[in-house]
């Protein structure tokens, strides 16, 4: 299996990354969002996450900037319908922590908003996470998501609550003011996870706080 690779960018694409190491051009997908934390083209000593994916007509290598990323590209194309191509759509449309608040809140019109999904897929691909999500503490760690205790819906981290609340309400075509002064006060009353600093929020913004 390769896991990563190291060498001199020799192209960069929103969809594909040529990596030069030792001589050999290797030809990576990529996110997005890996594409652009990439450094310029021919800067030397690159290290890129890999994931080789193996099929019966071809071997396609996948590039990842960030553990996570490549973390969740497994457990996304593990999910029945879900190739490579459409991972990394999902991974070029959302942060992984993003794509956690999505999830969480359950939140079909923006999981519609992928290239390739649409409601009904975006239904089933909310179900199948939800699993992914509150069973994986590899990736829940990964993402920046505390361990559920028995019993309970598992808290992010306050900072990581407060910025994901606050991507959640600009996303749903809140002002970044109005986001940041509805969330105010959210620790005090006890909204201490994504889903429930949310509805703290939109309470406030409808003028029910």
């Amino acid at each position: 299996m390769i896991v990563q690779l190291t060498g001199t960018l020799l192209e960069v694409l929103p969809t594909h990354v040529v990596l030069d190491v030792g001589g050999v051009g290797y030809e990576l997908g990529v996110s997005s969002s890996t594409a652009a934390a990439l450094p310029q083209v021919g800067t030397a000593g690159v290290t890129v996450l890999t994931r080789l994916v193996v099929r019966e007509d071809a071997m396609d290598l996948y590039g990842f900037a960030r553990r996570e990323e490549r973390a969740l590209f497994d457990r996304l194309v593990a999910i029945s319908g879900v190739g490579p191509k459409l991972a990394l759509s999902v991974l070029s449309t959302f942060t992984p922590a993003q794509l956690a608040t999505v999830v969480a809140t359950s939140d079909i019109n923006r999981i519609a908003q992928v290239p390739g999904v649409g409601k009904r897929k975006g239904q089933r691909l909310l179900v199948e996470l939800e699993g992914v999500f509150s069973k994986d503490a590899e990736l829940r760690g990964l993402v920046g998501l505390e361990q559920p205790s028995l019993g309970e819906t598992a808290a992010a981290p306050v900072t990581s609550v407060a910025a994901e609340a606050t991507d959640a309400l600009l996303s749903m075509g809140f002002s970044p003011q109005e986001a940041e002064l509805a969330l105010q006060g959210h620790e005090e009353a006890g909204a201490t996870t994504i889903e429930k600093a949310l509805s703290y929020a939109l309470r406030r913004l409808g003028g029910g706080a």
